[in-house]
């Protein structure tokens, strides 16, 4: 189905359509916009920052301050875009095997906002490179079990990590290996790790997690208030 232009007035599609069709012919890929430009581009539309965010689920990447934290709060990036929404049949293909934004910011606050490979926090520098910040995304990742079997499993992981993984699946057989060369201390500490469901980390670490999900312009704030309790 050939690309239809994003404001044609005789085109039969609701705003999800028509914000990808804008992002893709108007803002371009790894292109930053407004919100004030989203409203703007579709006046009188309600909830349409909803609907540009629903196109996550068809494999559309567009980025927030939370997830780059670069960004200003009314500023998006939108990196990638996915299928073909505005084509019936490629948009019922992808919805099938794409993260919900429901799933996606479950398994975010589930992997406590932190990449389960290396455990950076998304929007934190990297040790070896303070130039570039974590950027996270959820992945749909396939598990191989003991016995063989494979599932599917969603992780928070970040870009770095992502791209330098290999596409093997992840094996239980391999993970118990590792934990059993681990020392009485290590084994003991990862084992209460699995019981929490997420890597042990400590009130610091959590709370340098929730600082730094807050908008880059609104940080100073909670410095002045840190200087205050102290």
């Amino acid at each position: 189905m050939e690309q239809p232009a994003w404001d044609d007035p005789e085109l039969k599609a609701g705003t999800m359509v028509r914000g990808a069709l804008w992002l893709l012919q108007v803002v371009g890929e790894g292109n930053t916009f407004t919100k004030n430009q989203l409203r703007d581009a579709f006046p009188g539309v309600s909830q349409v920052d909803r609907r540009i965010r629903d196109l996550r689920d068809y494999g559309w990447v567009v980025y927030s301050s939370v997830e780059d934290a670069s960004l200003l709060a009314e500023d998006q990036r939108f990196v990638r875009a996915g299928a073909a929404v505005w084509d019936p049949k490629e948009r019922r293909k992808a919805k099938q095997g794409t993260v919900s934004s429901r799933d996606r910011q479950a398994t975010l606050a589930r992997d406590g906002y932190m990449c389960t490979l290396c455990g950076i926090a998304g929007g934190e520098e990297y040790p070896d490179d303070a130039v570039m910040t974590a950027v996270l995304a959820v992945s749909r990742r396939t598990v191989l079990g003991a016995d063989g079997h494979a599932t599917n499993a969603l992780v928070t992981e970040c870009k770095r990590c992502k791209a330098g993984r290999d596409d093997e699946p992840a094996n239980v057989t391999d993970a118990i290996a590792a934990a059993k060369r681990l020392g009485d201390s290590d084994r003991r500490r990862l084992t209460r790790w699995v019981e929490r469901g997420r890597r042990g980390s400590t009130e610091l670490d959590r709370a340098w997690t929730a600082y730094l999900r807050v908008p880059p312009e609104q940080r100073s704030e909670v410095a002045d208030r840190l200087k205050e309790i102290d």
